[in-house]
Formats: C-alpha cells, sequence, structure tokens
C-alpha cells in the first residue's frame, strides 16, 4: 500500500444483471474518486476491481448493498488485491 490507498476486489450477487448495476457503479465510484473497473460475469453477478482511499471505498460498498433501484443484492464478497496501475474508473466488457 502507498500513500493511504488500497484495493479490493468485490463479488456482487443477486439480481444485478440487466438494472443498471454496471453503469450506477461507475457513476457511484467516479463520484467517491475510486479508480478502477466493473464487469458482469457469466455466473450472473458483477465483479469489480476498485482502488482508493479505504473510507470512499467503504462507502461504495455500503451504495452496492443498497445499488441502482431495479437490482436486489444478496451477498457481496470482497478481497483485498494489488494496486492497479490504471487511474479512473471504467465498465468492462463481460467476463
Amino acid at each position: 500500500m502507498s500513500g493511504g490507498r488500497i484495493a479490493q476486489r468485490l463479488l456482487i450477487s443477486g439480481r444485478v444483471q440487466g438494472v443498471g448495476y454496471r453503469d450506477w457503479t461507475v457513476a457511484t465510484a467516479r463520484g467517491l474518486g475510486l479508480d478502477g473497473w466493473v464487469r458482469n460475469r457469466r455466473d450472473g453477478g458483477v465483479e469489480a476491481l476498485v482502488a482508493g482511499d479505504a473510507a470512499a471505498i467503504s462507502a461504495l460498498v455500503a451504495a452496492c448493498r443498497r445499488g441502482p433501484p431495479l437490482a436486489r443484492v444478496d451477498r457481496i464478497d470482497s478481497e483485498p488485491v494489488a494496486l492497479p496501475a490504471q487511474t479512473g474508473f471504467t465498465r468492462l466488457p463481460d467476463a
């Protein structure tokens, strides 16, 4: 960790595809000043890698538990990962 930045990989399950979850995540993460990406997974979940200040990541995870209006989040698993070199927050193709 450098400069107080950390990174987390999030696996979000529930009704999170087809409800605008990825675009909502991009907007929310950018608003919190986070770097990383989000994408749909073949298993029906959403995966995100987020990097930044620990408090901002905690705020994103809390927001992700609610999600956009049509989403239903059943579970969020997270694990620490290496900081990405990327800056900004983007939506990746499905994995």
